[in-house]
């Protein structure tokens, strides 16, 4: 009885897949995907001299400041409309105009290490118009404990 069903499963599987899968597309989804892939391939893209800084090690209490470079490769103006850190600790402060194609701004950020101890890593992310709509960067380090 097992095998009986075994087969007319397998049967009915081999039967539903006989008709050709392309022909089930629709043109108007086929037009919609190519209009919505012109429009991405016109859209900023944020391009960074690096993604993420090792400040190394530092003392408890030591405040340490990094600029990444963003380029903007696309093909339309990038816009940065907010930059937001894991951690009160770290600040950043991102170019608030329009970034043209070709150009390059810095993006600053600030780590007070007070009350910190050991490793530490924080991601700082970028609210874009980029595809993906946001990108993120991250500082890490070692922290010494201050011996007071």
């Amino acid at each position: 009885m097992k095998n009986l069903f075994l087969i007319l499963l397998v049967a009915t599987c081999f039967m539903a897949c006989k008709k050709n899968a392309a022909s089930k597309v629709k043109e108007e989804n086929v037009v919609k995907a190519k209009q919505r892939d012109y429009k991405s391939s016109l859209l900023p893209i944020a391009s960074f001299d690096k993604e993420v800084h090792d400040y190394g090690m530092i003392t408890e209490g030591d405040v340490v400041v990094t600029s990444f470079v963003v380029t903007n490769t696309g093909k339309s103006d990038l816009i940065i409309s907010n930059a937001k850190a894991t951690c009160g600790c770290t600040i950043p402060v991102w170019p608030k105009k329009p970034i043209a194609p070709g150009a390059s701004e810095k993006i600053e950020v600030k780590f007070n290490s007070r009350g910190k101890k050991n490793k530490q890593s924080k991601t700082i992310t970028l609210t874009t118009n980029t595809v993906n709509g946001k990108e993120t960067l991250v500082i890490k380090g070692q922290i010494i404990p201050n011996k007071q």
